[in-house]
C-alpha cells in the first residue's frame, strides 16, 4: 500500500471502490493543526472530476490500468464489436461505453483503458481526429453569408451530422476532432 506522498499527477488510484486517476493535487500544510493533501481526481468509469482531502500519511491503493489498441470490427443491435490488434482477441462493448460512436467507421484503431486486475475494460478512445467522406450536404449560395465563419449541416459516411463550413462539398474527404465533433480541415 502506498501513501499520499506517493501522490502524482496521472497516478491511478482506488477511491471509495471506484478506479480513479489524480488530476491534481496540493500538499497543504497549514500554521496550525495537521497537514493534508487537497486533490481533484477523474473517474475513470464516467469521467466526472471528484474533490477530496486526505489527511497526510493516509494509505490508498494504487491499481494497475492498462491502455491497450483494438480495431472497430462492426455494431449490433446490443453494440460495438472490437478486436485487439496484437492478440486479436475480440471483445463487445455495450453502445454507451462508447463516445462519440457514430464517427467510428470499420476497421478503424481505437484505445481502450482496462482495469488490469479485473480485465474489466473502463473507457474506450477514438483517436483524436477522424478523416471520413462528406456522403451529403446541401449546396452553397453565393451571398448565403452574413458572416465570415458561416456553417451547414453535413452527414458523413457514419451517419453522423456534424457543422461544415459552405465551401465543403458531397464527396470531400474531411477531418472531424472527435472531443467536440468540430470541422477540422479538408483531406487531399
Amino acid at each position: 500500500m502506498a501513501t499520499t506522498a506517493d501522490f502524482k499527477n496521472g497516478l491511478y488510484i482506488n477511491f471509495n471502490g471506484k478506479p480513479c486517476s489524480i488530476v491534481y493535487f496540493q500538499h497543504v500544510k497549514p500554521g496550525k493543526g495537521p497537514a493534508f493533501v487537497k486533490t481533484k481526481l477523474r473517474n475513470l468509469e464516467n469521467g466526472r472530476i471528484l474533490e477530496n482531502t486526505f489527511s497526510a500519511g493516509e494509505r490508498i491503493e494504487i491499481i494497475t490500468v492498462e491502455r491497450r489498441p483494438y480495431q472497430y470490427l462492426y455494431s449490433d443491435e446490443s453494440g460495438y464489436n472490437f478486436m485487439h490488434t496484437e492478440t486479436f482477441e475480440q471483445i463487445h462493448l455495450e453502445k454507451g461505453m462508447v463516445e462519440n460512436a457514430d464517427l467510428m467507421k470499420e476497421g478503424q484503431v481505437v484505445e481502450m483503458m482496462f482495469l488490469a486486475d479485473e480485465e474489466r475494460c473502463l473507457t474506450c478512445e477514438l483517436p483524436q481526429f477522424v478523416e471520413l467522406e462528406v456522403t451529403y450536404t446541401e449546396p452553397a449560395v453565393k451571398g448565403d453569408t452574413a458572416s465570415t465563419n458561416a456553417q451547414k449541416a453535413a452527414t458523413l459516411e457514419t451517419g453522423a451530422e456534424i457543422m461544415v463550413p459552405l465551401f465543403i462539398n458531397v464527396g470531400e474527404k474531411i477531418r472531424v476532432k472527435t472531443e467536440d465533433r468540430s470541422y477540422g480541415e479538408r483531406v487531399k
